[in-house]
């Protein structure tokens, strides 16, 4: 597929060499310098898509390595062709193969994401053993190594064996006193492959043997011994073989690199489309890029979009669009506001995205491809060519009239200056007028007032303005798209101490309706700058809300999860201290009948025991109840003596229990709370006032009546209680819910073993105010329980 043409106004050749900086192969950075717009959605798309997978997964694991690698097809090709590869040949394609095995584990550590990548990934074959065998063949110095084959190493083990014999001997007689007048110096050395002794030429005669070399000065003459020629032969001929044997080794290894000839190369091209990729990710990274939407409907939405060539700490981000409820936008204001660097920005962030680069933009960007970007940009005059600046925009614009259709981006700096404004004011608005009716998408800058008007009165066509700031008298570089500009040449000449009267009457000179325009821009510019600060005002008080009201759901989720773990906590002690009860209520039962069993105690020592486990399970119920005890007032008295059936509250505790005793010598009364019976001092003691019944039949039927009816309760809890112990309080409790005239009652004798329930059960049928009985239902405690149903 063909691309569109580079328009070299926009700089997009600076970008693209930026992009071939960050590439890692000669190849790819040459692709990247290369790289031309595609004016094809689908294609655009796909270059977007493959440059966003590889910034996520340089993201989440790093940058893959491409290792410098070189284009070694024509080496593979050759050694395809039977020819024989040199060792820095062979260097290469070990680093190709390395770099191959090294982005496929770089691609198995990042394989949970899936990617457009995944295709060209898995083109790549590790070949571990042809790497190894490259690498035991030759050094990473480009020798080869002894490891090449097992001939080579035995050639030059034996070539070292004679080399060594040879020093030895020459050796011997470099240090023998008998030579050192006829030796140069007292060292061995090498001339021609073959060791020699350096001597002076005056006593050549007294070291016989051949001669291989002299010096410059004719002083010294290098002679190899008699003695040391057979053995420098013996080198000799181990050379040779070595020679042979490394060049079989290379043609055997070189035939079996060609049998990958075809593998390699084409893995070599898929490392470079990779590289290419990742560098477009990594230059997307520098910019701060994002990956926007792209359409071909010719609408471009940018939004925070940031030239790329300007200094990324002086760069002022614009919002602009084009081509949505309108098609050509005409920008104003004053000279070097930043009227021509929107124009730049819009083309060159456009043309990039058709190459497949991220754009330093905003998320929320739109872009559309264009068959053309078509663009008059700059001072385009030229002495050789004999063109004036107007010419020259005039020549171009021809050119772009004749080429613009509704699939091209037009973008026009200073239309129509250069020449008469009237008249250039006038062409400049055809020229509008005419892209508009072949459908192109324009944006074009311009000082005329004309223009501002007749943006402002054409439907399709916009205004847009660069501020500029007359208090510091220097641009700030927004653009904001519905107001037209101002040139600011009265404002800035004033603040240049120009005299007011010479200002005031170039004023007078304007055109009434130019005054009249200019006049509506500026209350059209303050009414700006008020809502864009109410605005302002609104944002920050919607983001101070937005705060508050995090923070409020932070302390929220804090006090829940506070509130949590105390219940936890809660939760885990009641646990603890309900296992703690069990086990301790489990221990007394055992030692209860343990006791039983030892008749010779007799009753005493069963009431004892008795007396005894109450009081542990009194202690027992206040540990699975922790309650916080009262302090006892001291200072209460009791109105009166207490009695056998008083109702009296335990003040430490906050429970009621009624007086089955009167108190002893030492203050203690026995009193019964619940299922516990107790002995508690008097001063713990608060009388409860019983209320006054109607007098019916007496005071001591009163009496007996209102007792029973304060005793009556509808459960009794027998867990922890031995079977005839049980049975007294069923008795009891089956007597108080009679006088009381209850129709039935709860008795609560838990699941255990069942030689509770099956005593209380039996009692149950040969109770004489005993109607019926049943195990408790689902939600009433089931087998845990028994229901019975009074006469």
């Amino acid at each position: 597929m063909t691309g569109m043409a580079i328009a070299p106004a926009l700089e997009l050749s600076k970008v693209l060499q930026m992009l071939a900086e960050k590439a890692s192969t000669a190849d790819a950075a040459e692709a990247a310098r290369t790289l031309c717009p595609s004016p094809y959605l689908r294609e655009v798309e796909r270059l977007l898509d493959e440059t966003d997978d590889a910034s996520r997964l340089m993201a989440g694991y790093g940058s893959p390595s491409f290792g410098h690698i070189k284009n070694t097809k024509n080496a593979l090709y050759r050694a395809a062709a039977g020819a024989m590869l040199s060792a820095r040949e062979l260097l290469e394609v070990a680093a190709l193969l390395h770099t191959v095995r090294a982005l496929c584990d770089w691609r198995v550590r990042s394989a949970g994401v899936e990617t457009t990548l995944d295709d060209r990934f898995g083109a790549l074959t590790v070949n571990k053993f042809l790497e190894e065998r490259i690498a035991l063949t030759v050094t990473s110095d480009g020798d080869i190594a002894d490891t090449a084959s097992a001939e080579l190493g035995s050639i030059r083990r034996k070539m070292r064996q004679a080399s060594q014999r040879v020093r030895d001997q020459l050796d011997r007689l470099v240090r023998s006193p008998a030579y050192q007048k006829a030796l140069q110096d007292p060292i061995v050395t090498i001339r021609a492959g073959r060791f020699v002794v350096p001597v002076k030429a005056e006593h050549r005669a007294e070291i016989p043997g051949l001669v291989h070399d002299t010096s410059a000065s004719g002083a010294t003459v290098f002679v190899e011994p008699m003695g040391a020629v057979e053995a420098n032969n013996e080198i000799k001929v181990l050379l040779a073989k070595e020679e042979a044997e490394i060049e079989r080794v290379l043609f055997a290894l070189s035939s079996e690199i060609g049998g990958f000839a075809d593998a390699l190369s084409a893995e070599y091209d898929v490392i470079v489309e990779l590289d290419l990729i990742f560098a477009k990710a990594a230059l997307g990274y520098q910019m701060k890029a994002l990956r926007p939407t792209v359409s071909d409907d010719g609408c471009i939405v940018l939004k925070a979009a940031r030239h790329p060539l300007i200094d990324k700490d002086k760069v002022v981000p614009i919002d602009v669009s084009l081509g949505e409820t309108f098609d050509t936008l005409v920008i104003t204001g004053p000279n070097t506001g930043g009227k021509t660097v929107t124009l730049k920005t819009l083309g060159l962030l456009t043309q990039m995205v058709c190459c497949g680069l991220l754009p330093p933009c905003g998320s929320g960007s739109r872009f559309s491809v264009f068959d053309r970007v078509l663009v008059d940009i700059g001072d385009e005059q030229s002495i050789e060519q004999s063109l004036s600046t107007f010419s020259a925009h005039m020549t171009n614009v021809a050119r772009i009239l004749e080429q613009a259709d509704e699939k091209s981006l037009v973008l026009l700096d200073e239309l129509g200056s250069g020449t008469d404004p009237v008249e250039g004011a006038a062409l400049a608005t055809a020229i509008l007028e005419r892209l508009r009716a072949q459908g192109a998408r324009i944006a074009a800058t311009t000082h005329y007032a004309e223009l501002k008007a007749y943006a402002i009165h054409t439907d399709g066509v916009e205004n847009g303005s660069c501020e500029f700031d007359v208090a510091s008298l220097r641009p700030t570089y927004r653009l904001t798209v519905g107001t037209p500009g101002r040139s600011n040449a009265f404002a800035i000449s004033a603040r240049l101490g120009m005299d007011e009267r010479l200002i005031d009457r170039a004023k007078s000179l304007v055109a009434g309706d130019d005054r009249r325009l200019e006049e509506v821009v500026v209350r059209l510019e303050e009414r700006r700058r008020a809502l864009e600060e109410q605005l302002r005002e609104a944002k920050e008080l919607r983001m101070k809300s937005d705060e508050e009201g995090r923070k409020t759901r932070e302390r929220l989720a804090k006090m829940q999860m506070e509130q949590d773990k105390l219940l936890e906590d809660a939760r885990r002690e009641a646990d603890r201290i309900t296992e703690k009860a069990r086990l301790e209520a489990e221990r007394l039962l055992d030692e209860l009948e343990a006791m039983r069993k030892q008749s010779r105690q007799g009753a005493q020592g069963a009431q004892e025991a008795k007396t005894a486990l109450r009081q542990k399970l009194k202690a027992i119920d206040e540990a699975r109840d922790p309650v916080k005890k009262s302090p006892v007032n001291s200072g209460y008295t009791l109105p009166r003596a207490l009695k056998i059936g008083d109702e009296v509250l335990i003040v430490d505790i906050d429970k009621k229990a009624t007086v089955l005793a009167l108190p002893d010598k030492s203050g203690q009364v026995e009193v019964q709370a619940g299922i516990i019976r107790t002995r508690v001092a008097q001063s713990n003691l608060r009388l409860i006032e019983q209320k006054k019944a109607p007098a019916v039949g007496g005071t001591v039927a009163r009496s007996a009546a209102s007792r029973f009816e304060r005793r009556a309760e509808t459960d009794l809890d027998l867990r922890g209680m031995a079977s005839d112990e049980g049975l007294l309080e069923v008795d009891r409790f089956i007597d108080n819910a009679v006088m009381a005239g209850l129709p039935a009652v709860t008795i609560i004798h838990g699941k255990g073993t069942g030689v509770l329930r099956n005593a209380v059960q039996q009692h149950l049928r040969r109770h004489p105010s005993v109607k019926s009985f049943r195990l408790g239902a689902y939600g009433e405690g089931e087998n845990g329980v028994t229901i019975v149903e009074l006469k």
